[in-house]
């Protein structure tokens, strides 16, 4: 199963808050036992109109994958958080579990596939500027 680089809206996309990041932030274990078993994609992502950063929890299940793509503009922190993956980077394979901590380099190929047990990660990044219409110059 390949999931799209982009993963699936978190909670809170459908207008229910998310979990609350300020003060004491997120508790990833009842953040996945909360999630259930079966939920996947960014299951937490940081919001606020305010922020400098984006930051996602993603769940892959056993299996997924998010297929090879080029981020172009962001480098890209990711640190395993439970689980186990591949986490591939410019041709090179890395494991993906607790306490892996990887930076994916803008312009770099990347991938992740989960293992067995299926993979949960953060990644944390700049933010990217919101559209703006500008007149023709």
């Amino acid at each position: 199963m390949t999931d799209s680089h982009k993963p699936t809206e978190p909670d809170g996309s459908d207008g229910t808050p998310g979990p609350d990041v300020s003060g004491d932030g997120v508790a990833v274990e009842a953040l996945l036992r909360e999630a259930g078993a079966d939920a996947a994609g960014a299951l937490w992502r940081l919001t606020g109109t305010e922020r400098q950063l984006d930051a996602n929890v993603v769940r892959l299940r056993p299996g997924a994958a998010v297929a090879a793509h080029v981020e172009p503009d962001l480098d890209v922190l990711v640190l395993g958080l439970a689980g186990r993956g591949a986490l591939r980077c410019a041709g090179v394979e890395h494991t993906l579990e607790p306490g892996a901590l990887r930076l994916l380099p803008h312009g770099a190929e990347r991938a992740v596939a989960a293992g067995a047990e299926g993979v949960v990660y953060l990644t944390v990044h700049r933010r990217r500027p919101g559209l703006a219409v500008r007149p023709r110059p």
